[in-house]
């Protein structure tokens, strides 16, 4: 086995290997997180070290079995997917660091279940990030969506389990009826469903074709919740607050956006994506997504809905970055993948200690609070004007690139959508940060604590880091772009 083959073997073993080390040291709390921590560390490492030789033109790549011909069980690093399994790693480890404040904090049950899920889903994860071809994708998308249904499920209650239900129905049936038939007709038009540089259908298929297999693929990774296969986004999150954070910030959302991009580079290409007509039709689904999703959380006083809908939409800037009938879009929109990422799971997990601390889950809640919370609400407001796209947070670089492909192409109403959302989010984000933090006179006293001491250490800890991340991004920005450059066909 080459160091490439032993370093993808790995990616894949060390979080099977820690949901089964978790389940066995299920009764021994303090042991069961540690595991969970010293996995994050060892995947992290490893992601590194995949990052580091895709960078050095040295891709891990791995053929595991060949079912039948055309179809292959196959591992293959290139940028845009090393960037995502780094991603996903370094935010399980800062996620599970929160979820020990959170889950002790509130003394929720079923913990064991809860962090073996968690690994497995990051099990899920390295697979689709590493795939070599759609069919090795589809099964570790399948893995992805059972894996985190007891995530979705884990109050128990009625609201809970109907989220589920509609959970399940939604992503399995869209997979089903849409993703699947995709990708067995790009085996049928190509021979193969291996992702190409330069797009493996370009030349291969008529308007017709291409526009189908497109609708198909995309609505099929209904993970990316582009309206109107998106319900399943909001109703989520009746889960605790860490699964929010990271499987419906990070790693599930992610997911989806990734496979769309991931499709538009390496299955059509930006050829014949600027050919046909089914992508502008995206790309108007995408525009009226992101500015209904906007309009959708302004409205909404539960503070996790309302980072919900904010999601739905921003999830569609990457969804519109695979469309434009640009190459720099594909780049524009890995960025802002890994951007929103850091800004979301800080949101997320700020909702979540604010909760724990105070028992306040709506906005009208939590004025003056940043009086007895003042980190939380400050690294809030950094995660706020990052998705925002305010400098000096790496939200500015992504949305800047992906409006100046926008309006580089001409396609004025997706530039438009989102500049009209990045201004209603100043309207709808911001100001929970800046109501707490600086309540107007006669706003009344704060709610007081329902946890001693606020805040658990731990889940505080986890939200400086990632807000510190939002303004890390900004300085090293460039250097992400020009990473993810060979997925356009250009060289760095």
């Amino acid at each position: 086995m080459s160091t490439g083959e032993l370093l993808i073997f790995l990616a894949l073993v060390v979080p099977l290997f820690a949901a089964a080390a978790i389940y066995a040291v299920g009764r021994m709390p303090d042991v069961r997180e540690t595991l969970t921590i010293v996995a994050c560390i060892v995947l992290g490492v490893i992601t590194i070290s995949m990052f580091m030789r895709v960078g050095a033109g040295d891709p891990p790549v791995w053929t595991v079995a060949r079912p039948m011909a055309g179809l292959e069980v196959a591992f293959r690093l290139e940028p845009l997917g090393a960037l995502f399994a780094l991603m996903a790693s370094v935010l399980w480890g800062v996620n599970s660091l929160f979820s020990i404040g959170y889950m002790r904090g509130k003394r929720e049950a079923n913990q064991t279940r809860f962090y073996m899920c968690f690994a497995l889903a990051m099990f899920a994860v390295m697979g689709i990030a590493m795939a070599a071809n759609l069919f090795t994708l589809f099964i570790f998308y399948e893995v992805l969506t059972f894996s985190t249904y007891p995530l979705v499920t884990h109050a128990g209650d009625v609201r809970a389990r109907r989220a589920g239900r509609i959970y399940l129905a939604m992503l399995v049936g869209a997979s089903l009826v849409l993703f699947l038939p995709g990708i067995i007709g790009v085996q049928i038009a190509a021979g193969t469903t291996a992702f190409t540089p330069g797009g493996l259908l370009s030349g291969r298929v008529d308007a017709a074709t291409g526009n189908a297999l497109l609708l198909l693929l995309v609505f099929g990774a209904t993970k990316a919740a582009l309206m109107p296969l998106h319900g399943w986004l909001p109703g989520a999150m009746v889960a605790p607050a860490p699964v929010s954070a990271m499987l419906h910030a990070v790693a599930v959302v992610k997911a989806g956006v990734f496979v769309i991009l991931k499709v538009s580079a390496y299955i059509f290409g930006p050829n014949l994506i600027s050919a046909l007509p089914a992508a502008t039709w995206l790309l108007w689904i995408a525009a009226g997504t992101i500015v209904i999703a906007s309009v959708v959380a302004m409205t909404k006083d539960d503070l996790k809905a309302r980072l919900a809908w904010s999601t739905v939409g921003q999830l569609a800037y990457i969804t519109s970055a695979a469309m434009l009938p640009a190459a720099a879009g594909l780049v524009a929109g890995g960025l802002h993948m890994l951007v929103h990422a850091f800004a979301k799971i800080t949101l997320f997990m700020c909702a979540g200690a604010i909760y724990v601390a105070t028992g306040a889950s709506k906005v009208s809640e939590m004025g003056g609070l940043g009086r007895s919370m003042p980190v939380v609400f400050s690294c809030f407001l950094v995660g706020a004007l990052c998705v925002i796209g305010l400098p000096p947070f790496a939200g500015m670089w992504s949305k800047f690139l992906l409006i100046s492909a926008a309006f580089g192409t001409k396609e004025w109403v997706t530039a438009a959508a989102m500049i009209v959302s990045s201004l209603l989010g100043l309207l709808y984000l911001a100001p929970v940060a800046l109501r707490a933090l600086l309540p107007p006179v006669g706003d009344g006293s704060p709610r007081a604590f329902i946890r001693p001491g606020g805040a658990p250490g731990p889940a505080v800890a986890a939200v400086v880091v990632t807000s510190i991340g939002c303004v890390v991004l900004f300085v090293f920005a460039d250097a992400v772009t020009a990473y993810l450059a060979p997925i356009t066909g250009r060289a760095r």
